[in-house]
């Protein structure tokens, strides 16, 4: 099963925690955007680590919120 992250633009404050945790997923402009997928794990940690709690995880073919 995939995973994708999911960024609300709205709540990221560009704190880049979420690159220095996985920065083959993410790239830090104005917000974060998501680049690529990466393990569920991996995700979860980058969406922990971010202090404005703006990423969400979420099974790639359902849609089915994974995390938080």
């Amino acid at each position: 099963m995939d995973y994708l992250a999911v960024v609300d633009e709205g709540a990221c404050a560009g704190h880049g925690d979420c690159v220095d945790v996985a920065p083959d997923v993410f790239i830090l402009g104005d917000v974060a955007t998501v680049i690529d997928t990466a393990p569920r794990d991996l995700l979860i940690k980058a969406a922990e680590a971010c202090p404005a709690a703006a990423i969400s995880v979420v099974e790639e073919d359902s849609g089915v919120p994974v995390y938080p």
